[in-house]
C-alpha cells in the first residue's frame, strides 16, 4: 500500500466520523430543544391568560366578558377582600397583644423602680386606666374663652 493512499483513506474515515458525530449531535440537540420550545409556547400562552385575567380584575376590558365571567370576577374579588380583611384583623390582634404585653412590662418596671426609690407602688393597671379615663372626661368639659370678669385692662 502506498502511504498517500493510506492517508487518503484515514482522512475519509475521519471526515465521515465527524459528519456522523455532527449529525448525532444535531439530533440530540433537536431532542432537547423540542420540549423547550413547547414549554416556551405553553408559558407564553399562560402569561397572556394571566395578563388578561389581571386586566379584568382591575376593571379593564370588561366589555368582552360574559355575565358568568363577571360573576366569577365578582366572586374572586369578594374572596380576596375577605382574605385581606381577615389578615388585617389578625395583624391588629397581634399588635394589641404586643401592646398589652409592653404595658404589663412597663407597669412592672415602674413598680420596681418606685420600690427602689422608696415610693409607694402605684395602683394596678386597671385602676390607672380608670383614673386616666376620668381625667380625660374632665378635660373635655373645660372650655377656653376670651371672656373675663372685671374692668378691661388699661392700654
Amino acid at each position: 500500500f502506498s502511504s498517500s493512499n493510506m492517508e487518503n483513506t484515514i482522512e475519509k474515515y475521519l471526515e465521515h466520523g465527524k459528519e456522523e458525530e455532527t449529525t448525532t449531535n444535531n439530533t440530540e440537540v433537536q431532542q432537547h430543544v423540542q420540549p423547550l420550545k413547547h414549554e416556551g409556547a405553553f408559558t407564553e400562552k399562560k402569561m397572556k391568560l394571566l395578563e388578561s385575567s389581571k386586566r379584568k380584575l382591575l376593571g379593564q376590558d370588561l366589555g368582552t366578558c360574559s355575565v358568568e365571567e363577571l360573576h366569577d370576577i365578582h366572586n374572586q374579588l369578594e374572596n380576596s377582600r375577605k382574605t385581606i380583611r381577615a389578615r388585617k384583623a389578625e395583624l391588629f390582634k397581634e399588635d394589641i397583644k404586643k401592646s398589652k404585653a409592653k404595658e404589663k412590662f412597663l407597669f412592672e418596671e415602674n413598680t420596681r423602680l418606685r420600690k427602689q426609690c422608696g415610693r409607694k407602688p402605684n395602683q394596678t393597671p386597671e385602676k390607672q386606666k380608670e383614673i386616666a379615663s376620668c381625667s380625660q372626661r374632665t378635660v373635655s368639659l373645660e372650655v377656653v374663652t376670651d371672656l373675663f370678669i372685671g374692668l378691661p385692662p388699661i392700654q
